[in-house]
Order: C-alpha cells, then structure tokens, then sequence
C-alpha cells in the first residue's frame, strides 16, 4: 500500500525561554530530542517554525511604559494627541495607551465602528442599521455614541472597551476625549497632532492625514523604533506587534531574526545531514467565524524565514480534474491519470484554471496560520512547530 499520510504538524515543546538563553541551541535540541523520544525521522524541506514570542525573549525585547511615555513625548511636545485607529485589546493596546497617555497632556482617543481593524466589535452592523448611522461619514461624540448605544461588552473578554480606555487615560494623568470615526481625517477637528495606530492601513492613514494638513503625524511603527534610556526597540514596526509583559512592561516584536532562522537551519543539517526550512511566526492570519475577529494583530505573519519558504504554492485542485479532464475515469485509472497530470503540471499555474479554488497566499502566511493553530495562545507549552509534508502532493511515495 502507498503513503496514506500527508501533512503532519507537530508542536514542540520546549523549556521556557529567557532573556539571554541562546534561542538557536534551545529549538535545535528541542526538535532533535522530540524526533529520538517521538520515534519520527527529519527529512529534507520539513519546517521547523517557532513563535515570535520565544525570539523576542531570549533577545530581551522589553520597554516600559516610562520608556514609551517618553519617546511620545519627544516625537509630539507633550500636548494634546490624537490617537486614532487602536485596536481594542488588553494585551495588545492597553499598555500602549498607558505610555502614550503618559506622555501628553490631552488624548483625543478616536475609534473605529463598529468595529476595530482585526473585527473586534463595539456594537454591531444591525444596531447601526436600527439607529440610522452611517459608520462612513457619520462622526460620534462619546455622549452621542451612549445616547445611541448605550454600554456594549465585548462578546469575549466581558470589557467595555471605550470605558476601560477612557480610564486607563485618565489614571496616566491625561484629559480623554473619545469620538467615534472611520476617516482619519475627522481627528484633525480635534488636534493637527496624530499617532496613527492601525497597523496594516498605516501607510494609507498617514498620507491621507498629511495631505489634510496635519502638523505631525506619526505611526505605531514609530514609537520606540530605537532604544529609549536603553529600552527595546524595533527599527521597523515600533510597538506594532508588542504584548503585554507585566503590568508596567511591554514585549516588543523581535528583530534581527534572519541570522536566527538562518543558523537553525545550518545546525540542524550538521546533525542530520537534511535541509530543513525555518521560520519565525506570529499572528496567523485566520478570522473567527464567530467572533468575527481577524487574528492579525502581528505587522507580519513571518518576520524571517529561509530561502525556500519563498513565494506561493503552485497547485492543481484535484477534484477539479477528476469533475472536468478525468470525468469518464475512476478508481486506479483516476489515480494514476492524476498523478500523471501532476507531474506534468506547469512551473506558474497563475491564471489556469485546473488551479482555481487553491489559495494564492504567501507560503509563510499559510504556514504562519497552521503554526499559530498548533501552538495555540495559552499552556501547551509547544512554541516550537515541526511541519513534515507540506511540499508534498499526491504522486508522494
């Protein structure tokens, strides 16, 4: 009988990392160790992938909220700030806000609805719909958004977002004044100083604020992009990406992670003599069905990976062959007409249509959600994932 097994995704486990722990040694003993105890073999072009988290703790990529506070307010003077497009999360913002409130006198705290940019939902499109509001043009103060709305907690967490951010401003010190918009350039009513915190419609943010007339403009990805008083930093994406450390720290994204994936690869191959591909992930890019919430909260899936995770899949959809050219044909004639097909297939399948339905994303996103996935968010204790499979496809023996 032939190989009945594809994909394989395995989480590793590992010890839990610290700064100055030397992340190379750590995920190549972690995946060594599990293929002796586990009984599998390392092969050629199986992945080893490891979270985001792990890197930026061995490398010590912490800042504080004093560290922030004074990087905002270097980059604004310490007046007013208007702080638009945030995303509503504990982990995610809330640290952050508490620096940036620090660092200014007054924010002008400016929301998105209903919803923020990864789907977490103030209130929803049907009570929108009831009240007559426009999210694209219509403008909210905070009285008119109770007036219409009301107190709304999110469906998850049991947190009033607006409330605990409104808080969380004022315990810094800072005046808050809360709107509700979608265009940044209602903030500038307000103030003609932004901090624009959307993380993947940045770019498209600040120009459209800078051809309004805005004074200063600055992005997430500005914001501790290098040290303070000896701070982490990341030359590109700032606080994009950090998490919350402890209540008064901030991990940020890591960086320099090139020499890291690069290194696992090399090492492993002097072990086993096979060449793996190595990446780092984070966010894996999937939305919750239910929830409605996009796991994209990370500036980018993967910040490093080897050469050959390069590029998209090339793919034939099976079942559109065996629906269309291999209709009259079943069982060992079906199978082996398909493998034929398969190696036969084009270099670039962009455009045909024996390849339409397969997915035309990046191999590092695809393989970042099924990482994301594996390791999952909480105590598996599996930050390390080892991928067999992937580049296989139907005529694999």
């Amino acid at each position: 009988m032939g190989r009945m097994v594809g994909t394989v995704s395995r989480g590793v486990r590992a010890p839990i990392i610290r700064q100055g722990d030397d992340i190379v040694e750590i995920v190549t003993s972690s995946v060594l160790e599990a293929a002796r105890v586990e009984g599998f073999e390392i092969r050629d072009r199986d992945i080893i992938a490891m979270t985001e988290a792990i890197v930026a703790r061995a490398q010590g990529n912490y800042a504080s909220v004093e560290d922030i506070a004074e990087d905002v307010k270097a980059k604004f003077g310490g007046g007013t700030v208007g702080v638009i497009f945030p995303i509503l999360s504990r982990n995610r913002f809330a640290i952050c806000l508490r620096g940036i409130a620090k660092g200014a006198k007054k924010i002008v705290l400016m929301l998105s609805y209903p919803s923020d940019e990864v789907g977490n939902h103030l209130i929803s499109l049907d009570e929108l719909d009831e009240k007559g509001v426009d999210p694209y043009r219509d403008v909210l103060t905070l009285d008119k958004y109770r007036e219409l709305f009301g107190y709304n907690k999110h469906r998850f967490t049991g947190v009033d977002y607006v409330e605990y951010y409104e808080s969380l401003i004022k315990e810094c010190g800072a005046e808050a004044e809360i709107i509700f918009a979608n265009d940044p350039r209602a903030v500038l009513a307000y103030t003609d100083n932004v901090l624009n915190c959307d993380i993947h419609t940045r770019r498209r943010t600040k120009r459209l604020l800078l051809a309004a007339g805005a004074k200063c403009v600055h992005g997430l990805d500005e914001i501790l992009s290098s040290p303070v008083n000896g701070s982490g930093y990341n030359e590109h994406y700032g606080l994009l990406g950090s998490n919350k450390s402890t209540e008064d720290t901030i991990k940020l994204f890591p960086r320099d992670c090139q020499p890291v994936v690069d290194s696992i690869q090399k090492k492993i191959y002097e072990a086993t003599g096979k060449q793996v591909e190595v990446m780092v992930y984070g966010d894996g890019a999937f939305k919750d069905p239910v929830g409605k919430i996009w796991e994209l909260a990370d500036p980018v899936v993967s910040p490093a990976y080897t050469a050959g995770l390069e590029g998209t899949p090339n793919e034939l959809k099976l079942k559109y062959l065996a629906d269309n050219e291999f209709a009259n044909l079943s069982g060992d004639a079906l199978r082996e007409a398909i493998k034929a097909k398969i190696s036969e297939k084009d270099e670039n399948l962009v455009g045909n249509m024996v390849s339409e339905g397969t997915t035309p994303r990046q191999l590092t996103d695809l393989i970042g959600s099924l990482c994301d996935l594996t390791s999952g968010s909480g105590d598996k204790g599996t930050p390390i994932v080892f991928i067999q499979g992937y580049f296989d496809n139907y005529t694999a023996e």
